[in-house]
């Protein structure tokens, strides 16, 4: 039996669940923000025994989302008590299900701090930024005097969310005139890298030793050359020369990982930079666009009960 951990809104499980049903799969679905209604049992009596969602023996489970239900108390100390006993026992549930994990939440939540990812990356091979995070505007301004070009992008959230409305962060090219007024600014915990000149901008999907690349063009684009999340483009495939396949599945194996997302860029004198991974990345419109069969080789490693 297959678990899939999410929440109501998440539509990659969706995809991924109706391809289950039409292949007549068992699995039990997760909504996280349903944990206070959930039908579970854990146990020690003497042994450990489980009863969750109305299943005893789980085999794998696809880690996808989580979410914290919305608790609707007048005291803010109970309400906050709740969300937080709610929250360790997800931490607990994770902590206990043997079974194979797509991919284990801890090394999910360790592989998204970015200065780790980079460290790895460097470790491993890869061509990365010069990156600086700093506190400091006097080694600020001598990065950028360094660099033609410097860019500047959150260390972790990406939305801002206020009454409803959802604003995002996007990757920005810091201006002169900024850095000439760096004195007006605080300097909060983010992201500084060289601007790494750009032909093409590579999503690869690695799931296990499979791994599947779009392309985006987005210096085509005004809007789109610093972040081509900024308007709706086309993915296409991209052949990914196998030195550089290899590497990117070596990365998700360190990370302890069985899927993740890797942003990376080529220059127009072939060289592979490595950017970020997201350990959790959505990948529909990818599939959606270009045909790959990145939801089949899920759904192989989700039937394949062989624990890693």
């Amino acid at each position: 039996m297959i678990l899939i951990i999410t929440h109501k809104l998440d539509f990659t499980a969706d995809f991924l669940i109706n391809k289950l049903n039409q292949q007549n799969i068992a699995y039990r679905r997760f909504n996280c923000e349903d944990v206070l209604t959930n039908d579970f049992s854990f146990s020690y009596n003497p042994h450990f025994n489980y009863s969750f969602l109305g299943q005893q023996d789980f085999k794998t489970v696809w880690f996808r989302r989580t979410m914290l239900p919305d608790v609707d108390m007048k005291s803010i100390e109970e309400k906050n008590y709740i969300l937080k006993e709610a929250e360790a026992f997800l931490k607990n549930l994770f902590s206990v299900i043997d079974a194979k994990w797509i991919s284990p939440p801890i090394n999910v939540y360790h592989a998204e701090n970015k200065l780790y990812q980079l460290k790895i990356a460097e470790k491993l091979g890869f061509k990365i930024p010069d990156t600086l995070i700093t506190s400091n505007k006097s080694e600020l301004v001598r990065f950028y005097n360094r660099h033609d070009r410097i860019i500047v992008k959150p260390l972790s959230q990406t939305r801002i969310s206020s009454e409803g409305n959802v604003e995002f962060i996007f990757t920005n090219r810091v201006e002169t005139l900024q850095m000439d007024k760096i004195s007006e600014y605080d300097l909060t915990p983010c992201i500084f890298q060289e601007e790494i000149e750009k032909d093409v901008e590579l999503r690869i999907t690695v799931v296990n030793n499979t791994v599947f690349t779009a392309q985006v063009k987005s210096q085509q684009d005004n809007e789109t050359k610093i972040d081509w999340r900024r308007k709706k483009l086309i993915f296409t495939r991209y052949e990914l020369p196998e030195p550089v396949q290899q590497l990117c599945v070596k990365m998700v194996k360190k990370l302890g990982l069985l899927f993740g997302a890797i942003d990376m860029i080529v220059s127009p004198d072939g060289t592979y930079t490595f950017l970020e991974i997201n350990p959790n990345g959505q990948w529909v419109w990818i599939e959606s666009e270009t045909g790959l069969g990145i939801s089949d080789a899920l759904i192989k490693e989700l039937t394949d009960h062989g624990k890693i």
